[in-house]
């Protein structure tokens, strides 16, 4: 058995009408679902800004704290994730009311190779996580030799 690249829309893959019809099921008019179900509303929005001396990220991430995240660099990529978990339980007279919340999300950028590691920064305030990731000069590798014949 082999892997399938799953794309909207692909006659490839088996269950693509099913698919089709369950993306029709979850359409914008419906805010419940929209709201609660879809993936992509789980996915913090992420501004990119570069300048001659770095590239910025904005991470808006509202209502969680600074010891939600975890930020690191493996092998290249940037790994941004957080999960958050809150409970409340309130009681009174003859009825007791408990709600819980669990957050999580994890997104992943390829760093060029002029970003200087070691002097990566971040700050988190007001729901905005911002990334600072300073640029460093590389020496560029030369594509071509002359080889002399001996």
């Amino acid at each position: 058995m082999s892997l399938i690249n799953w794309r909207k829309n692909s006659k490839n893959y088996p269950g693509s009408a099913l698919a089709e019809w369950a993306e029709d099921f979850f359409k914008d008019d419906d805010v419940f679902f929209n709201r609660r179900w879809k993936r992509d509303e789980l996915i913090p929005a992420v501004n990119v800004q570069e300048d001659d001396r770095s590239f910025n990220l904005e991470v808006a991430a509202p209502g969680m704290k600074k010891e939600d995240f975890k930020i690191e660099v493996e092998n290249g990529v940037l790994v941004i994730s957080a999960s958050s978990k809150s409970e409340k339980e309130e009681s009174k007279n003859n009825y007791t009311r408990k709600e819980f919340d669990y957050k999580s999300f994890t997104r992943s950028f390829w760093l060029p190779e002029n970003i200087d590691i070691d002097s990566i920064k971040a700050n988190y305030q007001k729901g905005i996580l911002e990334i600072s990731m300073p640029k460093v000069k590389v020496e560029k590798e030369e594509l071509g030799k002359v080889i002399a014949v001996n």
